[in-house]
């Protein structure tokens, strides 16, 4: 028999997150993660898959990661530190290094696992960790893990991290100190402020982190946030994920080689869970080979991205600041956000609401992510319904 206590905690907050429109329904999608996607046997026009440059359904990919599940099985079989790491594994790392410009890399099970893992096994609790407040929440919770103190700085304010730098430093209450920052925000769109961070950073002997999660692919002609202000010799971490524009799942940090040894042998995601399977090892490293080899699924990615954005804010729509192909489609009320994404998925488009804790209430919107694989014809469908819709909803 439950608990009461659990039951009655249970069914009262769930209520609550449904009366004020923060409760999230969670869609099943049937087939493959493309441009179009279908649910409920409803074929949809897909704006909110991280899928930034198609590569999940890429042949190339796909044709790897058969060969090497015919080759190695399903899975690795065991942890990296004992005998889970197989040739494939370093095969990833050394290419991972290479594409962003260092001089070793560290897989990881996830982009998530990397930051739980990395800043844990550098930072404690005689440390400090000045982290932007839009940070990614793998960071936040990396973070706190750590158990350092945790100092909170302004969006991209420089004049705030200056200060907070400064004071940190000069108060000799820590051994470490730690700049942490996404470079590419996920909600807005818009490029951490790279080359003021890593000046200040050097000024006051900080260790520099970069989240690259929704850089890598996109920035730097597909190398990254990092290599975009060519600055992959001034920043100590560099960490990212294998899931996102890459196509496949997992994540890594690269940096200098004793940077990676530490973390290879202190950081406890790679020490305590097994191994990325080889069908997804084999298919990131396709993936960066194809990204090294042409810049034409990023110029595609970036084409249609300024193709949407000029779209939607012809229309009068709020889309923010964003400086990537995240679109942020502002609405504010977050049952109206809720709304417009239902209104979108009944007119063929699928564009999930986001809502806080993701981000902060009031500020609910619509995050359309346009990929290297859509067409013009499905981004101009999906331009005519966000008209049709606005117009119905009073938005525009």
């Amino acid at each position: 028999m439950s608990s009461n206590n659990l039951d009655m905690f249970l069914n009262e907050n769930i209520a609550d997150l449904k009366e004020s429109g923060l409760y999230n329904e969670i869609d099943t999608v049937q087939g493959a993660n493309g441009p179009k996607i279908t649910i409920n046997d409803k074929a949809l026009i897909n704006l909110s898959s991280n899928n930034y440059l198609g590569l999940a359904t890429d042949e190339r990919l796909r044709k790897v990661a058969k060969d090497a599940v015919d080759s190695y099985g399903v899975g690795a079989g065991a942890v990296r530190t004992i005998n889970g790491t197989l040739d494939i594994h370093l095969e990833l790392e050394k290419k991972l290094a290479d594409f962003k410009g260092t001089e070793a890399a560290i897989s990881y099970q996830s982009g998530f696992n990397c930051n739980m893992a990395a800043i844990s096994a550098v930072m404690d609790k005689n440390d400090a960790i000045l982290s932007d407040e839009l940070n990614h929440a793998s960071i936040i919770d990396g973070c706190r893990l750590s158990k350092a103190k945790i100092i909170r700085v302004n969006h991209s304010d420089m004049n705030d991290l200056r200060q907070k730098a400064k004071e940190a430093v000069e108060s000799g209450q820590y051994n470490k100190v730690m700049v942490i920052t996404d470079g590419v925000f996920s909600m807005d769109g818009d490029i951490a402020k790279l080359p003021e961070i890593v000046e200040i950073a050097e000024e006051f002997d900080l260790i520099s982190y970069v989240d690259d999660a929704h850089g890598s692919g996109v920035l730097g002609k597909g190398a990254g946030t990092v290599k975009h202000f060519g600055l992959q010799d001034r920043v100590d971490f560099q960490m990212g994920t294998l899931s996102k524009a890459i196509g496949v799942v997992g994540g890594y940090v690269a940096g200098k080689e004793n940077l990676i040894d530490w973390l290879k042998v202190r950081s406890r995601p790679f020490l305590f869970s097994t191994a990325v399977s080889p069908a997804d090892a084999v298919a990131s490293t396709k993936a960066i080979e194809v990204l090294m080899e042409s810049t034409d699924l990023n110029e595609k990615l970036w084409e249609n991205s300024n193709y949407l954005k000029v779209g939607l804010k012809e229309l009068g729509f709020d889309i923010g600041k964003s400086e990537t192909p995240i679109t942020p489609c502002i609405i504010g009320d977050e049952k109206k956000a809720q709304k417009f994404s239902k209104r979108l998925i009944e007119e063929g488009v699928y564009a999930k609401a986001i809502v806080f804790p993701t981000v902060p209430k009031g500020s609910g919107r619509l995050r359309n992510m346009p990929s290297a694989a859509h067409t013009k014809e499905m981004l101009d469908e999906a331009i005519g319904i966000y008209k049709k819709i606005g117009m119905e909803m009073g938005l525009i």
